[in-house]
């Protein structure tokens, strides 16, 4: 049995003009030609502290052949500033199987533990005082649903896109809906709640998150994640005796207009104060996220301008994150929203040119 190797060298200790023999996970490849007619590769690679530019310039045309998305290599090159960028230029590399690596090492994850998020889930749901909710949330977040909800990203490309994503985008919505409750004291607090923890819940089987890059499901493009949730909301509640019909209506409303507007993926417009809320909040959470791995990209204190958010449709003045650790987890993959994902895009990532929300 071949020994699992271990990565001893992350993206974010690389140095201008340093040496690399390391492991690394290619989550992007193109096979282009320079200007002059010479064939290279160019390799996005990645592991669990960020993302680098890499570039094959000699025999690119094999290394294209065996060269896959989503493979560990193993690879000798020298790292090179190339526009204000860092970027390998790789001399030699070799495929690695899965099974003779850790793919932890190689896959974003967030920085909350995942045992702190479950106690503040279960702090949540002990708050919840309507019985009928209460019994449908505890019936929800338990084995194989929990786990997912705790593990899985909250998207592919844009916000909380790494393992234990979803549940720490979540938990956010969910204490910002709690800080208006007293400022509005006409909000329904328990089925806020309940609306803010379920509102993505569909994405545990929307998106493959077993490896890197994170995939959709068939379901995931075909049927997408409100509808995903609504479905196994409808149905766990169907199992409790005596569910109110009102009551389960307006919980699955608020799953299906959280995106706010038709053309962002949503089959209703919210119309209740709950479902006005989490959409507001659903969406403020993803910017502030995105806007958070832009501003990780620059030197602590400083300010400087981002590249053209497609997303967002402008610019962004950013401020350098004095704790850079608090971010070191994440890929740096948002740089630019320049950059297209391959195949057909879901209703996330459909309406991007033009969209606002992030979700």
């Amino acid at each position: 049995m071949t020994a699992v190797k271990r990565k001893t060298l992350f993206v974010r200790d690389l140095q201008d003009g340093g040496q690399v023999a390391d492991l690394f996970l290619v989550s992007r490849k193109i096979f282009a030609e320079t200007k002059a007619g010479k064939p290279y590769l160019a390799l996005t690679l990645m592991d669990n502290s960020g993302e680098i530019e890499a570039r094959v310039w000699e025999d690119a045309e094999q290394a294209n052949e065996f060269v896959e998305i989503g493979r560990v290599i193993l690879i000798q090159g020298l790292v090179k500033q190339f526009r204000d960028q860092l970027q390998l230029n790789i001399n030699s590399l070799r495929v690695l199987e899965k099974e003779d690596v850790i793919l932890q090492e190689f896959m974003p994850s967030s920085r909350r533990p995942v045992p702190e998020m479950q106690a503040e889930l279960n702090g949540l749901l002990d708050t919840v005082e309507d019985r009928f909710l209460g019994l449908l949330l505890g019936t929800i977040f338990r084995d194989d649903i929990l786990q997912g909800f705790l593990t899985a990203p909250a998207a592919k490309m844009m916000h909380h896109a790494y393992l234990g994503g979803l549940a720490e985008h979540t938990l956010s919505v969910t204490r910002l809906s709690l800080c208006l409750c007293d400022h509005y004291p006409e909000l329904d607090r328990d089925l806020l709640v309940a609306g803010c923890l379920l509102h993505d819940i569909g994405k545990i089987d929307e998106f493959d998150f077993a490896t890197v890059p994170f995939a959709y499901t068939d379901s995931g493009r075909l049927v997408g994640h409100m509808v995903l949730g609504s479905e196994t909301v409808r149905k766990e509640a169907e199992r409790i005796d005596g569910f109110p019909s009102a009551l389960l209506n307006n919980l699955i409303h608020m799953i299906l207009s959280h995106h706010g507007r038709h053309e962002f993926g949503s089959p209703c417009l919210p119309m209740t104060r709950e479902a006005i809320l989490l959409h507001h909040l659903d969406d403020m959470d993803a910017k502030m996220n995105l806007i958070d791995k832009l501003s990780a990209r620059v030197e602590a204190g400083k300010y400087q301008w981002s590249d053209y958010q497609r997303s967002l449709e402008r610019f962004l003045l950013l401020k350098g994150l004095e704790e850079q650790a608090a971010v070191e987890n994440h890929p740096e993959d948002f740089a630019s929203d320049s950059r297209q994902e391959e195949g057909n895009p879901s209703p996330d990532d459909a309406l991007i040119p033009r969209q606002k929300q992030l979700f």
